[in-house]
């Protein structure tokens, strides 16, 4: 697929042979070496250390779906990076959030933004949210090998379904495996558990976008309150959740102030309750 440099502006002759829509399909079938799950890796010794992302949750609403992350990656017990970014648009309507080896993890987006915008190009309608999720599904599936020596990425995909009008969530488990979230929430990583016992607790069917986008910080905060791989706002040096929301208008992502103020009125409010808020015994 190298490009013939003796003729300047000619593209290689992959690029004009026919083929299938699919990104993933033209790699496999023209330099099939540099997908993420085809590379060898040298004989190891125990397990990989490598930086991983944690705890990504998501929340519906009425008219679409909030997506967030919190900004810690870890290597065995150290902190590794204090401002990841782990929550990513995949297209106008969607979005991916990634928990795992974090640079796999956001390999992995990318090359999934390429795909969907492959599809599109080549066939002038973008996928439907269902086929988006499928072809996530098959991305994990062909990094298994890598998954086995412990560099896994594990994401929860969300989006506004323009068809059905509403917000859906689907995770996935490192083999490929995806179901679609229809209690209305999700969480992923390592602090998920405890993520997303806050959200059993505190989702209902009515929520705002405002209610949401709380709920996840809260949620969140949490996980970062049991779990020492998930980090919680840290207010001294300005770092707080990616917040991001997908309804009919679009993708958007909460700005640095807009998450701040939602991170500080929790703090304020855990001064009084340190749990956080109580859900009604009946």
């Amino acid at each position: 697929m190298e490009a013939n440099t003796r003729h300047t502006g000619r593209l290689p002759a992959a690029f004009l042979t026919p083929g299938s829509s699919s990104f993933m399909d033209f790699l496999t079938e023209h330099q099939p070496e540099i997908l993420p799950g085809n590379r060898q890796l040298p004989p190891l010794q125990g397990a990989v250390e490598a930086p991983h992302g944690t705890t990504i949750v998501a929340v519906t609403f009425p008219g679409g779906v909030v997506l967030a992350g919190d900004r810690r990656a870890t290597m065995g017990n150290m902190i590794a990076q204090r401002d990841i970014e782990k929550v990513f648009p995949a297209d106008e309507y969607s979005a991916v959030g990634v928990a795992g080896t974090a640079g796999l993890a956001v390999e992995m987006v990318k090359l999934f933004q390429l795909e969907l915008e492959h599809f599109e190009k080549v066939e002038g309608a973008t996928l439907s949210l269902e086929g988006k999720a499928n072809r996530l599904s098959t991305m994990i599936r062909g990094n298994l090998g890598m998954a086995m020596q412990g560099l896994a990425v594990v994401p929860v995909f969300a989006g506004y379904d323009v068809d059905r009008e509403k917000g859906r969530i689907f995770s996935y488990d490192v083999t490929g495996g995806r179901s679609e979230e229809h209690v209305g929430y999700a969480a992923t990583g390592s602090g998920s558990v405890f993520a997303r016992g806050a959200m059993k607790k505190l989702y209902h069917d009515g929520l705002t976008e405002d209610e949401a986008t709380t709920l996840v910080v809260q949620a969140l905060y949490d996980a970062a309150d049991d779990d020492s791989a998930t980090g919680g706002p840290d207010v001294g040096r300005r770092i707080y959740p990616i917040v991001t929301v997908i309804t009919d208008d679009g993708f958007r992502r909460l700005t640095d102030d807009e998450s701040a103020a939602i991170a500080r009125s929790i703090l304020e409010r855990r001064m009084e309750q340190p749990d956080g808020p109580r859900a009604a015994l009946l």
